[in-house]
């Protein structure tokens, strides 16, 4: 009679075992499949030498950099002006830039939008730095082709803002 007990219970303890990890391995894929569908229909910003493909959306709101890369209303367009986009450093959120204090003067920076062209624009890296999050001037057009990408410090008291010009 024990034994029985015993051995139901472990059959129930596997079965919620084996339910609770379908659930955990469904929300996984899930997300995957999202990211792919992101980075299938919109522009992608690629790093490849800290390994980074994200799909950047437009505009910088918490839902949108839960998910990708923001782009700054207001400032530039692909390939012209100052186009500025954000992105979390941060084990919580997306870990889109969690290695961009890795980034090296020099690396490229790709911008390619998936329109039926796959056009590329290619940044050359020549300025990292770290500002407070009150300097807002990295957003300012300079008169120049730029891309500047903006994100956390690791203790998210200050942004590391990487800018890149125009290949």
């Amino acid at each position: 009679m024990k034994r029985n007990r015993l051995r139901i219970m472990g059959i129930c303890l596997l079965v919620c075992g084996s339910f609770i990890l379908s659930l955990f391995a469904y929300k996984k894929i899930s997300r995957e499949v999202y990211l792919q569908n992101l980075l299938k229909e919109n522009i992608v910003l690629e790093i490849p030498s800290l390994n980074i493909k994200v799909p950047v959306l437009e505009g910088t709101d918490s839902e949108t950099l839960a998910v990708a890369a923001g782009h700054f209303q207001g400032t530039g367009e692909l390939g012209q002006g100052n186009y500025c986009i954000a992105g979390h450093n941060s084990t919580i959120y997306a870990e889109i830039f969690n290695d961009l204090d890795q980034i090296q003067i020099g690396a490229e920076m790709d911008l390619v939008d998936t329109n039926a062209e796959k056009t590329c624009y290619t940044y050359v890296v020549t300025e990292y730095k770290v500002v407070d999050p009150e300097d807002v001037a990295v957003l300012d057009d300079y008169g120049d082709d730029r891309l500047t990408v903006i994100s956390c410090t690791d203790d998210g008291t200050q942004r590391q803002v990487v800018v890149g010009m125009l290949k």
